[in-house]
């Protein structure tokens, strides 16, 4: 942030500010706790992201692409704090790989793949690709 400040940087200092602020009430939230994870912050850090990615689409369908410029660019500066993402082949190979790791054979098992799924893959790929890989390697 401070470094924002100097280069008075005001789209990547907005971004920084918005995430420290959700991460400060994560931690008044959990009571007894001086510190967040990893998994926490990353997950703080793809639902930023994600509220900015459909800010985008409402803001692209109502033609305000003044707006949409600007939330790209906070956009670009959460995407740097998060892990890299999965391709999609590196995706499907890994859910395909946890699929034979628990044994899941029906869609009965959907349940518990999508669990260990979506803890492994936290922050590196979409919960709806997940599901979606899932689904038709169980179907």
């Amino acid at each position: 942030m401070k470094e924002a400040m100097k280069a008075k940087d005001k789209v990547r200092l907005a971004a920084l500010r918005d995430v420290k602020s959700k991460i400060m009430l994560a931690l008044t939230e959990s009571v007894g706790q001086d510190t967040l994870d990893d998994a926490a912050v990353t997950k703080i850090l793809s639902k930023q992201l994600k509220q900015r990615e459909d800010t985008i689409t409402i803001y692209r369908e109502q033609a305000r692409e003044d707006l949409v410029a600007e939330e790209e660019s906070q956009a670009e500066v959460i995407r740097a704090y998060l892990p890299q993402p999965l391709t999609p082949a590196a995706l499907e190979e890994a859910v395909k790989s946890l699929v034979d790791e628990l044994g899941a054979t029906s869609m009965a098992d959907m349940g518990r793949v999508m669990g260990a799924a979506s803890a492994k893959f936290a922050g590196r790929a979409d919960g709806k690709a997940i599901s979606a890989l899932v689904r038709g390697i169980l179907s």
